[in-house]
């Protein structure tokens, strides 16, 4: 085994009185040559390849190939890269338990050891997806929606704490606690990882992949992390190796200041908005300049927490003095913090004033230009300023599908005995959600400030507004109580009502009845406000058609307003006691008042809300399990059922088979997500998987979200492209998820095409245009697919999560040729797709996909193949990743 420059580079550091071992650049760059430029990013990925290498997955060419990225900011090369640690949600962290407990069922089949199918690497997983708004606006609303949660669940609780004594490596933080990103910027992350090897205190950097792509928030705090699918996840639990090129790394270089009144969440809309015209896709970003000695860590949070928005595989922030007040703030030890230190500033890790790396390109922001902002009604990165918010809204309302028969006038509706009219543009939900926000003292002090100063005014909330609060930790809870402004966020209706990811994830409950009814009559567009990272099609609320995102103050001011149609900067928010008007600026809270508020977040908070991070409520300790390597598996169950994946599986992969005679079985526009292929939120009654659940004697109130039901194939194969927004232009002038089945002319959902085409024995294809798959980390928005049929899909461009996901699944990305798009090429859908050879596939080679038209024409389209490295062809041959892994077990 060739180790020489593993080997050249150990070296000790001591910190206090400890010794640790560790793989040091400085000695290494003694035959590398200088790297001392290299981004900070990139010194972590060649830190992990000097302690990985062996010879074999990791060479010496790898490593000089990334010392060599300095010569022209890029580097041709596939590397091998082994992540510390795997955090996990319970969304996607429940269909990776169950890929796991169904690998073991292959493995025993196969007449292997099941014991084999364990963690080699520590695995957070953070229950916060399935807490739901059912209540709110009143003091009992935290109680009641965490007893429907347990009562929702419980099947799902009890199979993840099988999966906590089963496997090994494996911690499960209950529900009720916090949002996984936040947990781990608060608590999990240590910025510098150390563990004893052989009797030795090895010291390396904290890394990890998550499976939600808002793990980039641990960014923030010098840690390198992004999202990845669940299938590559449980790979990476499971001793593979993260298969990646070298990435190009861009420089967002930050000066100045932000202004009085102006947010992180405006500076992040900025950077998202600058970042994705930019163009970041499947690069790194890292944050250096003099502006960040005065970014408090909790913005840089914010910042690295939207990476996926702005579409880069990260967004870093090198370890700095910030970094470690931070850390000590939040409870870690002084020990840990030491070792930061030192580590840091031993390997060239730590940033200094004036720092300027080398970067493939690199932008630049004077803070003190941004502005205040939201993002909608559609996009994260469609930024409108404050004072444009009106016209945009009403841009919106043009591009509706039947949008000329739309006559906008209110609607009558009665609530609670009293009679109101439910205008076109209404705030029917104002949400302080989601971890972007509630990670961060600043922004939700303003917002509790901004109600007290409203409350104090004789302000209140419209009537038709849905409010809540959803911190990412209870400490969040414990300073706003400290400050005195829980009570006045109360008054506005901005109760607790969970500790999770709510609206932000589509779980935004119910609307009242009155008003969901007049929504429905009135075919009005209305607008949902709120503190996230997501405002997708379709993920909101089913009926909310326009969802913006907005900095917590700005979620209370627009629940005072309560219409989309009113700009802030002019228009009143409300009137006082005396019938005077009062503006936003008039209750705006200063600098100098949000500072005094955030001073008093304290140390003691953290340790309190931590000490006991994985003990759970007492509901949750008495969760029943049977101790055993297999899961139990009932055959009755809605929730979690033996996925099918393995099946057919043998010991030995058979030839990849060619694609011949594909059907179409959807062809989509651009900026298709992972919402509109595997849709989160609520199932209606008359889908296929409400149809599904009924038929398996659930009541409809009992149905739960789709994520909630993602360890069952049954549901969320019925579930695939089955989004209320989606458009497939084979049925033009439909929403939601239908096609034809070809070559009839009858319009079925997709799901029951699929189903009639999978007896003919047609493979399918899917048609797309640009940025495919953007979005959450689904897993199933590939598994889905995949148990459809769907052997191949054609897109402009792939997001980078959902590329490598359809790999994992077996599946073939192939983009267009440069400028060529089903539109120039006038596809109809009902071409018949011819693929062959493919068994001689190379990566990044040139396909050609034989189009054989409905007139019996032939064309021939040269395609490129996105499977983009080696590893990824032969998990790609193996029938997907998983498969590869049990067959390396086997042998």
């Amino acid at each position: 085994m060739s180790s020489t420059l593993r080997e050249a580079s150990k070296d000790t550091l001591q910190v206090k009185d400890k010794t640790y071992h560790y793989y040091s650049l400085p000695l290494a760059a003694k035959q590398l040559g200088d790297i001392s430029r290299l981004p900070k990013s990139l010194k972590v990925l060649l830190e992990n390849l000097l302690r990985w290498q062996d010879g074999d997955s990791v060479t010496e060419e790898d490593i000089h190939a990334l010392a060599g990225w300095l010569k022209s900011a890029h580097a041709d090369r596939e590397i091998a890269y082994r992540p510390a640690r795997v955090l996990m949600q319970d969304f996607t962290g429940v269909p990776a338990v169950v890929d796991l407990a169904a690998m073991r069922e292959a493995v025993k089949r196969l007449g292997g050891d099941t014991a084999k199918v364990n963690p080699l690497s520590p695995v957070d997983l953070v229950i916060d997806h399935s807490v739901t708004v059912d209540h709110f606006g009143t003091d009992d609303a935290f109680g009641e929606n965490v007893r429907l949660e347990m009562e929702r669940n419980h099947e799902r609780y009890v199979f993840l704490r099988w999966g906590q004594q089963a496997f090994s490596r494996f911690s499960v933080v209950p529900p009720g606690t916090g949002i996984c990103h936040q947990v781990n910027l608060e608590y999990l992350g240590k910025a510098i990882w150390s563990e004893e090897q052989n009797g030795e205190w090895v010291a390396y950097p904290d890394t990890l992949v998550g499976t939600d792509s808002h793990t980039t928030m641990i960014n923030g705090l010098g840690v390198l992390g992004w999202g990845v699918g669940g299938i590559e996840a449980e790979a990476a639990m499971l001793g593979q190796p993260v298969s990646m090129l070298i990435p190009d790394v861009v420089g967002f270089k930050l000066t100045g200041k932000l202004r009085e009144g102006i947010t992180a969440t405006d500076l992040v809309l900025t950077v998202t908005q600058m970042l994705r015209k930019h163009g970041v896709v499947g690069k790194f970003v890292e944050f250096y300049g003099d502006g960040l000695d005065s970014l408090p860590l909790a913005d840089r949070a914010t910042i690295g927490n939207m990476s996926p928005e702005y579409g880069a595989t990260c967004g870093f922030f090198p370890i700095d003095a910030v970094t470690l007040d931070y850390m000590l703030l939040s409870g870690r030890s002084e020990e840990q913090v030491a070792l930061v230190e030192a580590y840091a500033k031993a390997q060239g890790m730590w940033r200094n004033t004036g720092d300027e790396p080398v970067f493939t390109s690199s932008l630049e922001l004077n803070m003190a230009d941004v502005e205040a902002s939201l993002a909608g009604p559609k996009r994260p990165q469609d930024r409108v300023s404050l004072a444009d918010v009106p016209k945009a809204f009403a841009a919106s309302n043009e591009l509706e599908v039947n949008a000329a028969q739309k006559d906008h006038r209110p609607v009558d509706f009665t609530l609670n005995g009293q009679q109101y009219q439910l205008p076109d543009g209404a705030v029917v939900i104002a949400a302080i959600t989601s971890c972007t926000n509630t990670s961060n003292p600043s922004v939700l002090m303003a917002a509790g400030l901004l109600a007290k100063k409203a409350v104090e005014r004789g302000l209140k909330p419209q009537p038709w507004v849905k409010a809540s609060l959803a911190p990412g930790s209870k400490v969040v809870s414990d300073y706003l109580a400290h400050a005195q402004l829980t009570t006045s966020l109360d008054a506005l209706g901005f109760n607790l009502v969970g500790y999770g990811c709510t609206t932000c994830i589509g779980n935004s409950g119910p609307l009242p009845d009155p008003i969901e009814t007049a929504i429905k009559q009135g075919d009005l567009t209305v607008g949902a406000v709120l503190s996230g990272n997501r405002n997708f099609e379709g993920r909101i609320h089913p009926l909310v058609k326009t969802n913006w995102l907005a900095s917590p103050p700005l979620v209370v001011a627009y629940a005072l307003a309560g219409n989309m149609n009113i700009n802030l900067t002019t228009d009143p928010l409300g009137h006082d006691w005396q019938g005077n008007p009062v503006y936003l600026k008039d209750i705006w809270p200063s600098g100098q008042e949000i500072a005094h508020e955030v001073e008093k977040v304290s140390t003691e908070m953290f340790h309190k809300e931590y000490a006991e991070v994985f003990e759970g409520t007492p509901e949750w300790k008495a969760i029943q399990i049977t101790r055993s390597d297999t899961y139990g598996w009932q055959n009755d169950s809605t929730y979690i059922r033996l996925s099918p994946f393995f099946d057919d599986m043998q010991a030995q992969p058979k030839p990849v088979e060619d694609i011949c005679g594909a059907r179409i079985l959807a062809m989509l526009g651009d900026s298709v997500t992972t919402d509109h292929i595997s849709p989160a939120g609520s199932i209606k009654l008359d889908s296929p998987a409400g149809r599904y659940l009924l038929s398996h004697g659930v009541e409809r109130r009992d149905f739960n979200s789709y994520g909630s039901r993602r360890g069952n194939h049954e549901v969320m194969m019925r579930g695939t492209f089955a989004n209320i927004r989606i458009r497939n232009e084979m049925v033009p002038g439909i929403e939601g998820g239908m096609t034809r089945h070809l070559p009839g002319t009858e319009v079925v959902s997709i799901y029951d095409a699929a189903m009639r085409y999978k007896e003919e024995n047609t493979p399918l294809a899917v048609i797309a245009g640009k940025e495919y798959g953007s979005g959450s980390s689904r897993d199933w928005a590939a598994k889905g697919p995949r148990l459809l049929g769907v052997r191949v899909v054609i897109a402009e461009s792939f997001e980078r999560i959902h590329r490598s996901n359809l790999i994992g699944m077996g599946i073939l990305p192939l983009e267009f040729p440069q400028g060529t798009t089903r539109k120039s090429l006038g596809l109809t859908g009902e071409e018949k797709i011819d693929i062959r050879d493919l068994n001689q596939l190379k990566p990044g080679a040139t396909i050609p996909v034989i189009v054989t038209r409905a007139d019996g024409r032939e064309e021939v389209i040269p395609c490129r193949c996105r499977i983009d490295t080696a590893t990824e062809l032969t998990y790609y041959q193996n029938d997907g990743i998983l498969h590869y892994v049990i067959r390396n077990m086997l042998n």
